[in-house]
């Protein structure tokens, strides 16, 4: 049987900078094999273009008909990044049951921003029972939100213990807007009102990127032939159906890393080792421990909020190929800043509209004095108009003055205001700012060429030409400052690295101390107390640049980087290699003695015993359980049921509080036949 004849997989992962595909073949050998990789631009306007770009390319490597791939899967760090940048659609938050002082715990007031919230009276307690529901407050605002907002997340108190308030708020909202809804007690029953809420609202924002993502993807398999199943990464390393991920994109958070990790053991074998995946925009660190990934049992932290879902325990740092490169301010010698933005790198820039960005640098560089917006190019990213609802007159004043064409910042900015303007706009993904970033530096120095070199070098003449504390260039040439760069990106890298050893271990002032190690490592001067360091386990760099970047790690980190043959693809490999799996929770409680109150998925009931209380959240758990598996994508779900109990004993008796019932249901994603 040829490969051509096997039942083929394939694997797309979207990245911030790059979208990778790979062919594999699990019946090549003991581990599978890759049977063709490539790479191709992510489209962030158009997400399909970059795509079919990609998988267009590895079908034409591999000779293969479309017809014998009977399953997709696809992991993406969309919503990673747009977490990390601040991005995302506007969305208006529904508070029921909570108070206005509810905003300023667990990072919600920081995650809403300038997005509206509307505060209903409602909520139920501890044990289910009710308050008294109003909504009026919410259909009276709901004309004028469904015109500038792109979705709404719903919240109630003690949501998780009965549903029905926000039942309530949803069926109102879809019924008068018809935009999308998400409800908190659909993506946690875990207790935590207001980090509830920032993890419903946080998915509610990612809901548009993640459903163009799904469609754009289903459109180029359907042009293409390819009538398999679609499946996308969640978090925790485990595959779900694309229909699935598009009510849940949060769960999608950290999607690309969790491949990567499922990748990176394939790859190498190594059952221990720490997974430092380093992209355009982020890089994202974990611990592989006994071959698996470990998870956070807290929930998921990205851009520097605490959701609530599960995954795996993944530190993600704003640094990447594609970071900002800034300068210190105020200091006589000034230390090179990397992110946590991500810029278009001005050789990418340069490559897709060739002389209007090179002309602009040209210009810059001819005036006398270095300017303090030169190599900074602003251009809108393309995506649909309706995306700019809500703008403030000065935003869609400055919107209106950015084209499809790169425009440089010092022509388009008169002010300070402006600045925050842009960056405004910036956030809402709806402008890209160019400058000169990490692949600008390699490209100058050789080390990268599949961008514009030109246009690589003019913005590192520029940078170079920026001046420290005592007024002089910071660089003699772009080539020494192209090197500072990428030696500020390897000295970084370890940092992290080992600033997620140190949390990992429970260690206080990780990244103080991580920053310290290096910098003594970097500046070969032990001081008067010798430190060193050293991971007891190797590093596995994943990433096309990791090569570079990670060459110097070792001395760093005080142990050895392995970086596997195809490290360049191992996030859109480990997409096809994992497994389905979801869960299912119920509490059963006693509001009182004698009555115990089985709280599980949308549903409250109440027993008079324990027993059978007990078996009937088992029960509703293990239906629940299958029916999330069905629809995340496999017909083949093996369930467990675990429970756990939390009792107290009064005067030699038992007594029940409360007790926690968990299905998990996992089994091979179901393919084409």
């Amino acid at each position: 049987m040829t490969a051509k004849t096997k039942p083929l997989f394939l694997g797309i992962d979207t990245g911030g900078t790059y979208t990778d595909a790979v062919l594999w073949s699990e019946a090549e050998g003991p581990h599978g094999k890759v049977l063709a990789k490539a790479k191709a631009l992510t489209t962030r306007h158009d997400l399909a273009v970059g795509i079919s770009g990609a998988v267009d390319a590895v079908l034409a490597k591999a000779g293969t008909d479309p017809a014998a791939i009977k399953l997709v899967s696809m992991s993406t760090t969309l919503a990673t990044n747009a977490l990390v940048e601040g991005q995302g659609g506007r969305v208006a938050l529904v508070m029921i049951g909570f108070s206005e002082g509810d905003l300023a715990r667990d990072g919600l007031k920081a995650a809403l921003g300038t997005d509206p919230v509307v505060f209903c009276p409602g909520g139920h307690d501890v044990h289910g029972n009710a308050a008294t529901l109003d909504l009026s407050g919410l259909e009276a605002a709901l004309p004028e939100l469904g015109a500038s907002v792109s979705g709404f997340a719903v919240c109630a108190y003690f949501a998780t213990r009965n549903p029905a308030h926000e039942l309530a708020a949803r069926d109102l909202i879809r019924e008068r807007t018809g935009l999308p809804v998400t409800a908190s007690h659909e993506l946690s029953a875990k207790l935590g009102g207001p980090r509830r809420a920032l993890t419903t609202l946080l998915n509610a924002r990612l809901i548009a990127m993640i459903d163009r993502l799904v469609a754009a993807t289903e459109g180029f398999l359907a042009a293409r032939g390819i009538a398999a199943p679609l499946m996308v990464v969640r978090g925790d390393g485990a595959l779900v159906s694309a229909a699935f991920a598009r009510q849940r994109p949060i769960e999608t958070i950290l999607s690309g890393p969790a491949a990567s990790l499922v990748g990176a053991r394939h790859m190498t074998g190594l059952d221990n080792a720490v997974v430092s995946d380093i992209g355009g925009t982020t890089t994202d660190v974990a611990v592989l421990d006994g071959g698996r990934p470990r998870l956070d049992p807290e929930g998921a932290t990205v851009g520097g909020f605490r959701t609530m879902v599960e995954a795996v325990a993944m530190r993600t740092f704003g640094l990447g190929g594609d970071s900002e490169v800034a300068l210190e301010d105020g200091a006589l010698n000034p230390k090179i800043l990397l992110g946590p933005r991500r810029l278009v790198p001005l050789a990418l820039a340069g490559m897709m509209h060739g002389e209007a960005v090179t002309s602009e640098l040209e210009r810059q560089l001819r005036a006398p004095n270095p300017g303090r917006m030169d190599g900074r190019l602003a251009v809108r990213t393309g995506v649909p108009e309706r995306l700019a609802a809500g703008l403030t007159g000065a935003e869609a004043k400055l919107y209106e003055m950015i084209g499809v064409v790169p425009l440089a910042l010092d022509r388009l900015l008169t002010s300070n205001a402006q600045n925050a303007t842009l960056n405004r706009l910036v956030s809402r993904g709806l402008v890209h700012v160019a400058g000169f970033t990490p692949s600008d530096a390699a490209h100058v120095l050789g080390k990268q060429a599949n961008w514009d070199a030109v246009s690589a070098r003019l913005g590192a003449e520029l940078f170079a030409r920026k001046r420290d504390g005592r007024g002089q260039s910071i660089a003699a040439s772009p080539e020494a400052i192209a090197e500072r760069v990428l030696t500020t990106l390897t000295r970084l890298s370890a940092e992290v690295i080992l600033e997620t050893a140190f949390a990992e271990d429970g260690l206080d002032g990780a990244a103080t101390v991580a920053h310290a190690l290096v910098q003594r490592a970097v500046d070969a001067h032990p001081g008067i107390a010798r430190l060193s360091v050293a991971l007891d386990r190797p590093v596995i760099g994943l990433g096309a640049s990791a090569p570079l970047h990670y060459a110097g790690l070792p001395p760093l980190v005080g142990n050895g980087c392995v970086v596997p043959e195809d490290t360049d693809v191992a996030n859109a490999l480990g997409a096809v290699v994992g497994q389905v799996r979801v869960s299912a929770e119920a509490r059963v409680s006693q509001p009182k003695e004698g009555l115990f109150r089985v709280a599980s998925g949308e549903s409250v009931r109440d027993f008079l015993s324990e027993a059978a209380a007990i078996a009937a959240a088992e029960t509703d758990v293990r239906a629940i359980a299958a029916g999330r598996a069905r629809d995340a994508g496999t017909d083949s779900a093996e369930i467990e049921v675990a429970s756990e109990f939390r009792v107290s004993t009064v005067e030699g008796q038992r007594m029940f509080i409360e007790a926690h019932v968990v299905a998990v249901a996992s089994g091979r994603p179901r393919i084409a036949v």
